[in-house]
């Protein structure tokens, strides 16, 4: 570095931590608390909503096709306003000398890709096996219209950490769709009132934002911003398509290799299975970029802020994954309905890509923020590369199980250890890691053991069930006690014995 950034598309300064420290460790705190609140309780109504529609609305047909129409979606949102509304988060400076022209970016690219989905929306519904979601789609997809014009005055209200007034638009958000979906999935439009309800809901988002943060809404247009904006934010939206590839591809093969009854359990359990990277993982991402870029420039502090987030992150969402891998059937049957049981099969191997997930986005949003986006594409590269033939393979012999048995395999053997290789050139090393995940993951082998011990002993009624689970996560918390200091950020983690013997041993996310 040479001195302070003066025009956009410079990297940042080094920062003063011990002057800054203490004030953004209180804004990174209360973000926090924000975002986890707001991500929980909107994921439970999002939850309790799904249950109601599945129970008595919709059937898996009906939900293959959301779940074709979903996957387009967020492949077009990873890539809409081409990583340049990032900058609003990451440069230094006065963020509104260039959000006019960010804005007048991520307009005009939303809106082609639109144009682009809504002509080609036939031939992708019938590529991916269901002509049905063609309208669905083109419906569905004006959301990255909406998406691109909120990007400003939603990244303002990240960098201000301003998660108390995204709570309040989330929940305006939430409550406009689920009403659009509920009203329109009782009077029969199937599929289609899940598109209706994301455009009510994306409309009523952007509003909020626009008033959350007034004046922020300005186009305008400067080219030397544009080329630098360009130049930052490309490779990003590269790497963020590519993951989103890599999440969304497997319903694209199930789609397209099997028929729509398997596809519509495949999307249930895939939905299942993210429950625990939405509750903890967005909410982490919500502050992890913005906090990790104000580290970016000390790298003992990135370290240390990395392990700690990670370690936060795999103690609340092992035991999640933990419960749902060990008790699919029950549960599924439970709270879905006997008819959705086919949908179990897959939902522990699901669990396990659920929390390799939760780590790489953490690391996703590390790498990001330390300047590494040509190691971002590299990993998210191969791992779509690799997943392809993969889940190809695995639908062909074993079904839905199958390909959720291919997406754990390709997660856990090479993107791991790349994910591992690239944080520790980024500096964080491989000891702080393992010590970050060991607790939660010797924990969650206990948890399983009551569990699977317990199910077999009680039965799978709902009081057996019910006493299951709170032993096997009464045993959960008594192991990960011990790092708690560690979570708190007052000492180091003490990392059980098998951790420390095997500190180089690549760690599950």
């Amino acid at each position: 570095m040479t001195g302070p950034v003066t025009q956009p598309g410079g990297e940042p300064p080094a920062e003063a931590p011990s002057a800054q420290a203490p004030s953004l460790g209180r804004k990174v705190g209360s973000a926090a608390r924000w975002s986890l609140v707001n991500t929980v309780v909107m994921r439970l109504g999002n939850f309790v909503t799904g249950i109601v529609l599945a129970r008595f609305f919709l059937g898996p047909e009906a939900w293959g096709v959301y779940g074709i129409a979903q996957t387009v979606l967020l492949v077009l949102l990873s890539a809409n306003e081409l990583g340049v509304s990032l900058a609003i988060v990451r440069w230094e400076g006065d963020p509104r000398r260039f959000a006019p022209t960010v804005l007048t970016l991520s307009a005009a690219s939303s809106c082609l890709l639109y144009a682009v989905i809504f002509a080609a929306a036939p031939a992708v519904a019938r590529v991916l096996g269901s002509p049905e979601a063609s309208g669905v789609l083109r419906v569905m997809c004006v959301c990255v219209v909406l998406d691109g014009l909120s990007q400003v005055p939603a990244g303002f209200l990240t960098r201000e950490f301003a998660q108390g007034r995204r709570m309040a638009i989330d929940a305006l958000n939430f409550v406009l769709s689920t009403a659009v979906t509920l009203l329109l999935a009782v009077q029969g439009w199937g599929a289609m009132s899940f598109a209706w309800g994301s455009v009510a809901g994306n409309v009523a988002a952007l509003i909020g934002c626009c008033l959350a943060a007034p004046g922020t809404l300005r186009f305008g247009w400067d080219r030397e911003q544009a080329r630098a904006l360009l130049r930052f934010g490309l490779p990003l939206a590269g790497a963020s398509m590519l993951a989103l590839g890599v999440v969304n591809v497997d319903t694209m093969v199930v789609g397209s290799s099997l028929d729509q009854l398997a596809l519509g359990f495949y999307v249930l359990a895939f939905n299942i299975s993210g429950w625990p990277v939405r509750i903890i993982s967005e909410a982490a991402r919500r502050v992890s970029f913005a906090g990790f870029s104000r580290l970016a420039e000390t790298p003992g502090a990135l370290a240390g802020g990395f392990g700690r987030a990670l370690g936060v992150v795999m103690t609340g969402t092992v035991p999640l994954c933990v419960l749902l891998a060990v008790l699919a059937s029950p549960i599924v049957e439970l709270v879905y309905g006997a008819r959705w049981l086919p949908a179990a099969a897959a939902l522990p191997w699901l669990m396990g890509l659920g929390l390799v997930r939760i780590g790489c986005e953490l690391a996703y949003d590390c790498l990001v923020a330390i300047g590494r986006r040509r190691s971002l594409i590299g990993v998210q590269g191969l791992w779509l590369v690799v997943l392809v033939p993969v889940l190809v393979i695995g639908a062909g012999a074993g079904g839905i199980v199958g390909v959720a048995q291919g997406h754990v395999l390709v997660a856990g053997a090479v993107v791991v250890p790349v994910f591992l290789l690239a944080l520790h050139r980024g500096g964080i090393g491989l000891g702080s890691i393992a010590r970050a995940c060991a607790w939660p993951f010797l924990g969650g082998a206990v948890m399983a053991a009551v569990l699977l011990g317990l199910e077999r002993l009680l039965g799978d009624g709902v009081l057996a069930l019910l006493a299951t689970a709170i032993a096997g996560t009464l045993g959960y918390v008594l192991c990960v006690l011990p790092s708690r200091s560690f979570l708190r950020g007052s000492a180091p983690a003490a990392a059980p014995a098998a951790a420390k013997a095997s500190s180089t041993v690549p760690a599950r996310g």
